[in-house]
């Protein structure tokens, strides 16, 4: 679909009901929805929750196949699905994070991540499923190995943020580590080749382009070039990478003292800020997402959703057309043609 030049309408064509309190978060199963497999999601709520939807074959409606409860004990805030699909990880504001595993038909919760001091605010695995990371009111990131007979092992505790941790999002091809935090700032962490420390490599704040308030969400395209976030301070902001290949001895970069160039593994990212949209959302905008068909979805405190896309002029433009006053789109290179 040209999404630029066509029409494009969005309508409801269900409505799921099950949770009795706020739906935090959902994450669709990626083993899921093609070569005839039906589509599976998962939705955590308030009410200390989560529900396995799945669709009837032939592109039918959802129905509720299971209901994951007596683990948690207050609120679930994120979950997020394996790359495998086997397994979903679930986080709770009662300081656990929860490891479910589908077999013969029903879920059972094989692992208990404890280690935060309070509410764990979200969770990602990486590209190959080794991985998975935690973040909290704590202030913290955790890292965490997968090890066989689904036990998890923290590798590394990331005490970078200076306030709260809002979401963590593991690089779609890389293990670099994003965060984004109520600090302000989205920080980018990789591991040491050397000593398999994790550092930050690199803070996006106000300073260069990033937020001025709370950073609430990340995501990226398809191929992990670019990266998207959304924040309290009402904008919304784009993000480009330069590669950087790490050859012992040479280049130079922007990362922060402790880590030196020849510490790094083969290549990691350094993010550079391309543009901002601004006056699309007069609330906070909580959630931001970028889709494989290059679509990113925004949703704020203002009870609206917006879509975006980028034009073959390289310009970033609301789909349907947005009426109201666009207060800021601003470039940082001219050779994008703004």
């Amino acid at each position: 679909m040209n999404f630029v030049d066509d029409n494009v309408e969005l309508r409801e064509v269900q409505k799921l009901e099950g949770h009795t309190d706020r739906v935090w978060g959902l994450a669709w199963n990626p083993a899921t929805g093609s070569a005839g497999i039906p589509a599976v999601l998962a939705s955590c709520s308030g009410d200390k929750t989560v529900r396995i939807w799945q669709q009837n074959p032939s592109n039918g409606p959802f129905q509720c196949t299971a209901v994951l409860e007596e683990t948690h004990t207050r609120t679930v805030r994120s979950c997020a699905w394996s790359p495998s699909g086997k397994l979903l990880a679930t986080a709770s504001f009662d300081a656990t994070t929860a490891i479910w595993e589908h077999s013969g038909g029903d879920f059972d919760c094989v692992s208990t991540l404890e280690g935060h001091e309070n509410e764990v605010k979200s969770v990602s695995w990486n590209a190959s499923g080794s991985l998975l990371a935690t973040c909290g009111r704590d202030k913290s990131v955790w890292i965490w190995e997968v090890l066989p007979g689904n036990e998890f092992e923290c590798v590394s505790v990331l005490q970078g943020h200076a306030q709260d941790v809002k979401m963590v999002q593991w690089h779609p091809t890389v293990d670099v580590l994003f965060s984004c935090s109520y600090d302000n700032t989205v920080k980018v962490w990789a591991e040491d080749g050397d000593s398999d420390d994790w550092h930050c490599v690199q803070t996006l704040s106000e300073s260069n382009n990033g937020h001025s308030s709370t950073v609430w969400a990340l995501s990226f395209n398809a191929t992990g070039d670019k990266m998207v976030t959304s924040s309290d301070d009402l904008t919304i902001k784009i993000w480009g990478a330069d590669i950087i290949r790490m050859q012992s001895g040479e280049g130079n970069t922007p990362w922060e003292k402790e880590v030196t160039v020849a510490s790094l593994k083969p290549f990691c990212f350094s993010r550079r800020h391309l543009c901002t949209l601004a006056g699309y959302h007069d609330r906070t905008i909580f959630s931001v997402h970028w889709s494989r068909e290059g679509v990113i979805a925004s949703g704020a405190a203002d009870d609206a959703v917006r879509l975006f896309v980028e034009s073959e002029e390289s310009k970033v433009i609301c789909i349907p057309p947005f009426s109201g006053s666009v207060l800021a789109l601003v470039a940082e290179d001219d050779d994008l043609r703004w």
